[in-house]
């Protein structure tokens, strides 16, 4: 038995009776990397990361290639530290796959917002759906830096071709701001109703994220005003 297996025992135990409230962040990113480093101590590690990136979130918003510049990392703990947030994305996404319908903005947002977990940059996202408001795919069609998306009207429009689109919904992400339409947005939005109108597609809303909270386009009613 290892010096360190009694500690790491008790600490699993107490994840076990209590979760991670009875647990700092040290401690809990600690109790993560038994599975990564087998026989060391894993406290200092943990100081050293957290140390290193500032906070837990930011540790887990790392890179592997960023998480492997910290002394006693390996490429072993940068992929588990790396998968966790991953992991939770791809099963929160798994949930909306039981929405075949999307009926208003809470239905959208419900079934988009998770596609942006974990996302360091802003992305477009684009909702298609058939006449009876059925989805048919949702595909990223602009990804940029957090200042802005490199966005292609005509190839959105042609994806939505593509899929044979009756109506659309995009989203992007604001990373690190608030959920606000801005003017770029707005100019973008109106670009984009009119090209889509011009194949007989219509967009029926753009939403705004910032972590779990977002803006409708089409609530504030702006929208309408684009058909003028």
């Amino acid at each position: 038995m290892g010096v360190h297996d009694g500690h790491r025992e008790r600490l699993k135990k107490s994840f076990i009776d209590h979760g991670l409230d009875s647990m700092n962040d040290i401690t809990a990113l600690e109790l993560l990397l038994f599975y990564a480093v087998p026989r060391r101590d894993t406290n200092e590690l943990a100081h050293r990361l957290i140390n290193h990136f500032g906070n837990l979130s930011a540790v887990f918003q790392a890179s592997v290639q960023e998480l492997q510049e910290v002394s006693g990392v390996g490429e072993n703990t940068a992929v588990l530290i790396t998968l966790l947030p991953q992991m939770m994305k791809k099963s929160a996404v798994s949930e909306t796959h039981e929405m075949k319908q999307i009926s208003n903005s809470k239905d959208a947002a419900a079934f988009l917002i998770p596609r942006f977990m974990n996302e360091k940059d802003e992305i477009l996202l684009m909702l298609c759906m058939d006449s009876k408001r059925a989805v048919i795919c949702c595909c990223e069609v602009g990804r940029g830096v957090v200042n802005g998306i490199d966005v292609n009207v005509r190839f959105v429009v042609e994806k939505a071709m593509k899929v044979r689109a009756s109506s659309v919904i995009i989203a992007h992400n604001h990373p690190s701001g608030m959920a606000l339409p801005s003017r770029e947005d707005d100019l973008f939005t109106k670009r984009l109703y009119k090209s889509l109108a011009l194949v007989g597609i219509q967009l029926e809303d753009h939403l705004i994220v910032a972590n779990k909270e977002y803006v409708s386009v089409a609530d504030s009613g702006m929208m309408q005003l684009y058909r003028f």
